[in-house]
């Protein structure tokens, strides 16, 4: 090569290399400049995130001592604006900081805080940890310390939905405030005095005392271990509602002491091998009047949790309900003493609820009957009861229906006789094995006949009859026409659905008030500490149901079950109002486990109301088995009577008002413009008496008539006639809508009357 390509070449070479240098330099320049962009956005971030802390700060509550040492308590008020009830407001045990118990201080601080007495309030440490935990587990574990958790309790709420980034950054400058004012052990000492620990107890010296009849000195490891664990989540951690929960807690406890050091392998192992109930007392409630209320504080903690999201046991709330004090209290008296209703023995339940028709306002109700001595937030058998309400259901899912959809008067004539449920080779039968052949839609429902439900439930159709009963508050997740004379079915995979009392109260009162249904509510206000109000959550709006015409049809039909039907029993002189009766059976192997001489039944219910209240009463045993025999089978209508007698005493006494559209013939009632029928022609027939061998239990009420039944007769067609709308006008007589003089209930209690034995 000669010198002048070696030239060229190196000189090429040279214009390779300071492009290759440029090169460089530029994607040097790029990733440089990309490295300060970022670092100058998180400068900016930071300074961002300081300035809107400071923001935030700067309108955080200032730090009071007396909130630092006051129990969150909420406290109750009836619908007269009247205090009745409280939760952590009284006498509480509490313990100074050089009490506290060195094995006590260990378990806190090794569950809740191993850092506490390193960081200034807030741990950036825990923080970071927490967040990269969360990252890489998907949990939700927190990341504030003991004196951010004090804090909280302290001065805000804490519910989820309120943890936002200003009430965070408020908490975590308090803390840290605190941590300036306040030593450890003041700080911890706060804690241990505040915390909520289950069943309205606040403090850890309260629930020690309570739970084990000792003070926290007194305690075993595992004891100290269980105490410690429960502020995390006292209701489910509860030791005596949900052992396993509080044993799984109390584990994860002894677990951190042995890792922090503060107990030996030998001591968690001997710790964790000791039964969660290991020294646990009966709990007593805090005052004497607890018991009348506990089942409605039961729905009214849970209602304010359902619709607002907040806690009454840490929330501090005022919180305004719709109870009748004296309602309350009398139908607790009458359900637990002697002096009102005869009952059989001591284990019959009762579950009742009483609303007012015109607001869905529930005013009383019990759902348990000679509960033992210091339960508190027990079972609520008239909110959660699965049993059979028996014909009780009749009105809602039969005749309402007939009347709504398919223009039915009360005069329609229908046929009492043999019959087999549609689609199916299972008879319907009724109380008393017979059937009375022709019969008004009226008399039908009066007398309770099973065979006249059933065919008006196949007449209106299983998908109308669901969308009446949405409409008044009920579900079922399949509906069938066995609910014609039933309100109980069992799914394939063995689910429940009922009515309960509280359901059924509801939806009578649609029927009370002229078709307007009212969501059932314990709630009208509460108040937040602040001073702030919620309403909206609890303004419930009434919703139409029904035609007015088809309230007024079922309530003049009801009206005679009290006066002449099934259901006289409930009668109380004067009073205007209405009723149904409902009685279950048992299934034929469940009878053959009985084996009981007697007419038994499993459920006895009574649901009526006024043009002010409705009252739903079920009667009936835990076990199923345990029968009601015919001589009690009257104790529903009894308390019914009893309650509503008393009720009703101090309110207007008005009859309902026939609304236009209804033409009244005799004692019938005629949609204007529909056909109205004649009596039909009959002759005698040879009664039926034998039962169905398929029938199932469960299909048929067994409420004995207090009227004398009339032959059964075989039918023929009867003729039609109609006739042209006309202006209603008041009748005179006992089911007319003329409005009487208003009279006042008689309030001298009514003896009980055993219920006849039904005629095989």
């Amino acid at each position: 090569m000669n010198n002048e390509s070696q030239k060229l070449t190196r000189q090429q070479n040279k214009k390779k290399k300071k492009k290759s240098i440029k090169k460089k330099r530029s994607a040097g320049t790029i990733i440089l400049n990309v490295f300060l962009g970022f670092v100058l956005i998180g400068c900016i971030a930071f300074l961002s995130g300081v300035g809107l802390f400071w923001y935030y700060a700067k309108s955080a509550p200032s730090l009071d001592e007396t909130r630092l040492e006051s129990p969150n308590s909420s406290k109750f008020f009836a619908l007269n604006g009247e205090e009745f009830q409280s939760i952590g407001a009284e006498k509480r045990e509490t313990i100074t900081a050089n009490e506290i118990p060195p094995l006590l201080e260990d378990a806190i601080v090794s569950v809740e805080d191993r850092r506490f007495y390193k960081h200034i309030g807030i741990d950036p440490i825990r923080i970071v940890g927490s967040a990269l935990s969360n990252v890489t587990t998907g949990g939700m574990q927190g990341g504030s310390t003991l004196t951010q958790q004090l804090i909280k309790l302290s001065f805000f709420s804490t519910d989820a939905s309120d943890q936002t980034i200003k009430r965070k950054a408020q908490e975590a400058w308090l803390a840290v405030q605190l941590e300036k004012e306040k030593s450890k052990q003041e700080i911890l000492t706060y804690y241990i005095n505040k915390v909520y620990m289950s069943n309205g107890l606040y403090g850890m010296q309260t629930a020690s005392k309570a739970f084990f009849g000792k003070g926290l000195d007194e305690l075993t490891l595992a004891q100290t271990a269980l105490i410690a664990g429960l502020p995390n989540a006292p209701s489910y951690f509860d030791p005596y509602a949900n052992p396993e929960n509080a044993k799984n807690r109390r584990d994860i406890v002894l677990y951190t002491m042995k890792e922090n050091d503060k107990i030996t392998e030998q001591e968690y192992q001997e710790a964790i091998a000791t039964p969660i109930d290991d020294g646990l007392i009966k709990l007593r409630p805090g005052n004497e009047n607890w018991k009348y209320f506990d089942n409605y504080l039961t729905e009214v903690i849970a209602e304010v949790k359902r619709k607002t999201g907040k806690d009454v046991y840490t929330d501090g709330l005022e919180v305004y309900t719709n109870i009748d004090i004296q309602a309350q209290k009398q139908l607790y008296d009458i359900v637990n003493s002697d002096q009102y209703v005869a009952y059989p023995d001591d284990e019959m339940q009762v579950a009742a609820t009483l609303i007012d028709v015109n607001t869905g306002k529930v005013t009383a109700q019990i759902g348990g009957r000679k509960i033992p001595e210091g339960t508190m937030l027990g079972q609520n058998l008239a909110t959660n009861v699965r049993r059979d309400f028996g014909s009780t259901v009749k009105p809602l899912m039969d005749y309402a229906p007939a009347f709504e959809y398919l223009k039915y008067s009360t005069g329609k004539y229908i046929v009492d006789e043999p019959y087999k449920y549609v689609g199916t080779n299972l008879s319907v039968t009724n109380w008393d094995n017979q059937y009375w052949g022709s019969m008004t839609l009226r008399r039908a429902l009066v007398e309770s006949r099973n065979v006249p439900a059933a065919k008006l439930f196949w007449d209106v159709g299983a998908d109308k009859v669901n969308e009446f009963i949405n409409k008044l508050g009920i579900e079922y997740a399949e509906l069938q026409q066995f609910n014609a004379i039933s309100s109980n079915i069992s799914t394939e995979d063995g689910t429940k659905y009922g009515i309960s009392s509280l359901k059924l109260a509801a939806a009578y009162a649609a029927f009370a008030n002229g078709g307007t249904y009212y969501e059932p509510q314990y709630v009208n206000k509460i108040v937040f500490q602040d001073g702030s109000e919620e309403t909206d959550a609890f303004n419930v709006t009434g919703e139409k149901a029904m035609e007015e015409t088809t309230a007024y049809m079922v309530t003049d039909i009801l009206k005679g079950v009290i006066t002449s039907g099934t259901g006289t029993n409930a009668s109380i002189r004067g009073l205007y109002q209405a009723g149904k009766t409902g009685t279950s059976n048992y299934t034929d192997e469940e009878l053959s486990k009985i084996n009981s001489p007697y007419s038994i039944s499993p459920d006895s219910t009574f649901a009526g109301y006024t043009p002010n209240y409705s009252l739903a009463v079920w009667t009936g045993y835990d076990e199923k088995l345990t029968p009601i025999t015919s001589e009690y089978a009257r104790v529903a209508s009894d308390v019914y009577r009893e309650l509503m007698q008393y009720v009703s005493a101090s309110v207007p006494n008005i009859d309902w008002e026939m609304p236009t559209g209804l033409t009244r013939v005799g004692i019938e009632l005629y949609l204007e413009g529909t056909k109205i029928e004649q009596p039909a022609v009959s002759k005698p027939k040879e009664s039926s008496k034998k039962a169905s061998e398929e029938s199932k239990s469960s299909e048929s009420s067994a409420e004995p008539s207090t009227t004398t039944s009339t032959p059964p007769v075989e039918t023929v067609p009867s003729e039609t006639v109609e006739i042209p709308p006309v202006q209603s006008t008041p009748v005179e007589n006992g089911d007319g809508n003329n409005e009487q003089t208003p009279q006042t209930p008689n309030t001298t209690p009514t003896a009980p009357t055993p219920a006849p034995t039904p005629t095989p």
